[in-house]
């Protein structure tokens, strides 16, 4: 099923501590965010990419695309004050799609069968979202003394891409704007109406960079990758 993509790519990362938008950051010689963006513009399945961006970005973001060859970037959308809020505007500007995938912009190596799976995962059921397995022992803890060991068995380290049927998506939405509710990721807001939201196992290299150590975690990756 073909699909459209959401990229929110509106924030400062203030964690990177790089002084500007982390994701024009370089990694192998090109900006994070262009590595994310490649991986959706070689997938034949994907028909148009929208980026929520901060509009002190837009003339860089423009050149590079084109510089970089990116034709599926459909849009440039000015994001909000939060994430959900960059979302939900580059939502409203969506057209001609029935499926939506919302994928965050520091995720550059989300594998193509991962989205091929969340795409017919989200088709069956409306909702679909990739995870990997927690492997840490977790502990629930209040005054620094613990409390309780969680059974890590039924436990999920969520990750993008999020795949919703767009009507659905939408309605969740607008419902979390309509009762002012800021939900941690776009699946939370569809659990709020009641909706079943699958799970398609993702890999541990789909690693969000968030932090200047995650830089180091990229470049292993990057450096497995070449040796397959």
């Amino acid at each position: 099923m073909k699909y459209q993509v959401i990229i929110p790519a509106a924030g400062q990362g203030k964690r990177m501590k790089a002084g500007k938008n982390k994701l024009l950051l370089e990694l192998d010689g090109r900006p994070i965010l262009f590595h994310t963006l490649d991986v959706f513009e070689n997938d034949p399945e994907c028909e148009g990419i929208i980026l929520a961006i901060h509009e002190d970005d837009k003339e860089t973001l423009e050149k590079l695309a084109e510089k970089h060859k990116l034709s599926k970037i459909k849009r440039m959308v000015i994001g909000g004050k939060e994430r959900q809020d960059s979302v939900y505007n580059a939502l409203k500007s969506v057209q001609d799609a029935e499926m939506i995938l919302v994928h965050d912009g520091a995720r550059p190596f989300i594998a193509q069968s991962t989205i091929k799976e969340l795409v017919k995962g989200a088709e069956t059921r409306g909702a679909a979202i990739a995870a990997a397995p927690v492997k840490d022992t977790i502990k629930k803890a209040a005054g620094g003394i613990v409390q309780e060991t969680i059974e890590r068995s039924s436990l999920w380290q969520v990750q993008t891409p999020q795949a919703f049927r767009i009507g659905l998506l939408t309605e969740a939405h607008q419902r979390a704007e309509r009762e002012g509710f800021t939900g941690t990721d776009d699946a939370s807001l569809v659990e709020r109406l009641g909706e079943e939201v699958g799970i398609v196992e993702s890999d541990y290299d789909n690693i969000k960079i968030t932090t200047p150590e995650d830089l180091y975690f990229a470049e292993a990756i990057l450096a497995k990758r070449r040796q397959i």
